[in-house]
């Protein structure tokens, strides 16, 4: 078929990571040659070797994806062809390597595990019947994963110092030294009460008239005379 499988163009979050990348669903590519048993699988091969892959005669002979890194290839996302019929449904993007949970499974349920390396790969839709394969797209071109940065290769340190870093650093110190200040003002504030109430002592007290009904409780006293 002349169909060929593609990553979606449109901008999409995760559209290509390091281990996995999304397709476009093959919406109105088999309705000619599908009947209600068939399924479509999708072939993935590394780019080198996908001229070399051979279409499995039957679903007892489907590479399974454990075996990609001996063989280089493998077949997954198992569909009935129904799903891919006119019109198209939701959602219309498929993921490639996108189930981390099946890696342990066996060969007779296709795993959709993450892509061991960035490739480059190639993928193309294979339709299937009970008698083996029926139809196939071409192969796509080749898909890149993007690759991880090491943490060695990572500098901690800035090259230089931008003008914002210069301004947060300047604007820190100015706190701290305001905040230092209020810290000392408050501590000489409390001993200077202290000593002022000391030196009174009770004479002072006793020749003042104090009205608490003309006081609200809740207002700060004034310092005593000769503070």
């Amino acid at each position: 078929l002349p169909y060929v499988p593609r990553v979606p163009p449109a901008a999409l979050l995760g559209k290509v990571t390091a281990t996995t990348f999304a397709l476009e669903r093959p919406c109105c590519v088999f309705d000619r040659h599908a009947s209600a048993a068939d399924t479509v699988w999708l072939a993935v091969a590394f780019a080198n070797v996908s001229a070399t892959f051979r279409n499995p005669p039957s679903r007892a002979d489907v590479p399974p994806y454990k075996q990609l890194p001996t063989t280089h290839s493998y077949m997954t996302l198992e569909t009935a062809a129904a799903a891919y019929t006119c019109p198209a449904p939701s959602p219309a993007v498929l993921r490639v390597g996108g189930d981390t949970a099946c890696k342990d499974q066996g060969r007779q349920d296709p795993c959709n595990g993450p892509l061991p390396s960035p490739g480059p790969y190639r993928v193309k839709f294979l339709l299937m019947g009970c008698h083996g394969p029926k139809a196939e797209t071409r192969w796509s071109d080749p898909i890149l994963l993007r690759r991880a940065l090491s943490p060695s290769t990572i500098n901690p340190v800035p090259t230089r110092r931008g003008s914002d870093v210069v301004v947060i650093a300047s604007l820190l110190a100015s706190l701290g030294t305001v905040l230092a200040t209020a810290v000392l003002g408050a501590l000489g504030a409390k001993v200077w009460g202290s000593l002022c109430q000391r030196d009174l002592g009770t004479s002072a007290f006793a020749r003042r008239s104090y009205w608490t009904h003309h006081i609200p409780p809740a207002l700060p006293q004034p310092p005593p005379p000769g503070c």
